[in-house]
């Protein structure tokens, strides 16, 4: 009997809140101006991402396995700015700083779904350059379609399982003290450290995923390119191991610009206080600009996307060429026509 009323007591004491207050900025007065950047950065993104999207769809030259996993890292970009950005606009541009709590964990799970996609994304790539200088002649046989379509599916299954556990475990909190989250967006941490029940689970849940997700992959990615420059010190001829270092070139700077500011931002944290307003743009900056950039370096710094979009330019000169000429034998036929009636 005890426990059936202690029971009823724990049910009756669990708080959820039905919305949530983004915080945002503080004392700030031109902050729309940053939001209206970040507008700018989102277009910038969505058409980056389309365009090299589409690239990869139209060129067959692009139909490859490392293609595959760099369509995919497209996706993830677009997605993962799609699933922040907006909503950021709406919340703060617009004043709708209530977000209902279902939305709220809704919210959680895509933003780091897709980040954490990005995240494995780019060790996919440093696996597809590590059998290509390492293990050249079995490259093709390792390295296939089929194989790189399995690897990005195990990723997904992976992804959505582990932070739908994430956001279960947030389900499971009740918020008896406030409803403000200090941030400008569904983050998880700022989230669980406002219940007032135990938390331990939650932390330590929050450790895994920054440790698995954003720590493992860059060391993995260093491990792969070690053994990537001890591959090239090996090629005698200089001009084939500069070959091989421009195939790595444009990856290299995209794991630079995604995992950097990432890090250095946690590292920061740990050691030094930052004003709520320098940590929501530290962190804002770091999730939305790698996005807009990965679609424009790997554009220019890739000489097969490049030749792809000078193919696809000439294909579609081409093309227009043909049917202006097809409309023009047509409208001539018509006035041969017309002209032999008033002949006859």
């Amino acid at each position: 009997m005890s426990s059936m009323q202690s029971n009823s007591s724990a049910n009756a004491s669990f708080v959820r809140p039905a919305t949530f207050f983004i915080k945002g900025f503080v004392n700030i007065p031109l902050a729309k101006y940053y939001y209206v950047f970040l507008s700018l950065v989102y277009v910038v993104t969505v058409l980056g991402n389309s365009l090299i999207m589409c690239i990869i769809y139209l060129a067959r030259r692009l139909h490859t396995a490392k293609y595959i996993a760099v369509f995919h890292l497209a996706f993830s970009d677009l997605c993962g700015s799609s699933a922040l950005i907006p909503k950021l606009i709406d919340v703060f541009l617009f004043e709708h700083q209530e977000i209902l709590y279902e939305a709220c964990l809704a919210n959680i799970f895509f933003v780091f779904h897709f980040m954490n996609l990005q995240s494995l994304t780019l060790l996919v790539l440093a696996y597809d350059r590590f059998v290509a200088i390492c293990f050249p002649l079995r490259y093709h046989a390792i390295v296939t379609k089929p194989a790189m379509f399995l690897i990005i599916g195990v990723i997904w299954i992976f992804s959505v399982t582990f932070f739908s556990v994430l956001v279960n475990l947030v389900n499971r909190l009740s918020f008896c003290r406030s409803n403000v989250i200090d941030t400008y967006y569904c983050d998880f941490a700022p989230i669980y450290r406002l219940a007032c029940n135990d938390i331990f689970v939650h932390i330590m849940m929050g450790k895994l995923s920054f440790g698995l997700l954003i720590c493992i992959p860059p060391i993995l990615i260093f491990i792969s390119y070690f053994c990537i420059a001890l591959t090239l010190l090996k090629i005698a001829h200089g001009a084939d191991r500069i070959k091989a270092m421009k195939t790595c070139t444009s990856h290299l700077i995209l794991v630079a610009i995604f995992y950097l500011p990432i890090l250095s931002n946690h590292i920061a944290a740990l050691t030094t206080f930052f004003h709520p307003n320098t940590r929501i743009i530290n962190n804002s900056l770091t999730q939305t600009i790698p996005p807009m950039l990965n679609p424009i370096i790997y554009t220019l710094k890739s000489e097969e996307v490049m030749q792809s979009i000078k193919e696809l330019y000439k294909r579609s000169r081409v093309h227009a060429t043909m049917t202006r000429n097809v409309k023009c034998s047509g409208r001539n036929k018509k006035l041969f026509k017309r002209s032999l009636h008033f002949s006859i």
